[in-house]
């Protein structure tokens, strides 16, 4: 028992600051500093650091695999559509940690779960509520610098574009990770892709992550 204050000596000046603001890098595993207390979903927590899993969020395995933007920074309001059960929603929390996050779901029983997760991160506000229809949140969410989106749904193009007419601010940012079977299960994700892009051509596309 002696020697382990030096093992969390050596641990913590692993962690490394990435590229991008607000999180960390030990080598192998994105981190962030924890926002909130406790896990989420039982990922490793490392002197107050939480490791974040690029399998369990479509997020950090963007981040991980040569994305050069990231817009979500310490200051951020962010609309996080689809937030499901809060996993990735947490991270988000923990990097705009003096901004807000605006976590939007339509599943009642998730729902359940992201509130759980809301309570304890004080930037978050759960909104139960269906995304094709903004307007049923327009009063509680401001302008924000930052609209995410991960939802399967066939329309899903069409949502993101309606909440970011509706919310999103001048010079802000849009993220929306496209399922390709949830739009098509039948076309070739490739041809998918293609599509979404030319849908949201009105927009200054600054890179896509495959």
């Amino acid at each position: 028992m002696e020697y382990l204050p030096i093992l969390w000596e050596k641990i913590e000046n692993m962690i490394k600051p990435y590229k991008f603001e607000n999180i960390y890098y030990d080598g192998k595993y994105l981190l962030t500093k924890n926002f909130g207390g406790g896990s989420v979903y039982d990922e490793k927590i490392i002197n107050g650091y939480r490791r974040w899993n690029p399998r369990r969020s479509k997020l950090c395995a963007m981040l991980l695999n040569k994305c050069k933007t990231m817009p979500i920074k310490r200051n951020s309001i962010v609309l996080y559509l689809g937030a499901a059960s809060g996993t990735t929603s947490s991270y988000v929390s923990d990097i705009a940690d003096k901004g807000r996050i605006y976590c939007v779901e339509f599943s009642p029983r998730v729902f359940r779960e992201l509130i759980f997760m809301c309570e304890k991160r004080k930037n978050t506000v759960p909104i139960l509520a269906d995304a094709n229809r903004p307007e049923q949140y327009r009063h509680i969410v401001e302008n924000v610098d930052v609209v995410y989106q991960d939802i399967a749904q066939k329309n899903q193009t069409q949502i993101f574009k309606k909440n970011i007419e509706m919310f999103l601010q001048k010079n802000g940012y849009g993220i929306i990770m496209v399922k390709a079977r949830g739009i098509d299960t039948a076309a070739n994700p490739k041809e998918v892709y293609k599509k979404v892009i030319e849908d949201l051509k009105e927009f200054e596309i600054l890179e896509t992550v495959i």
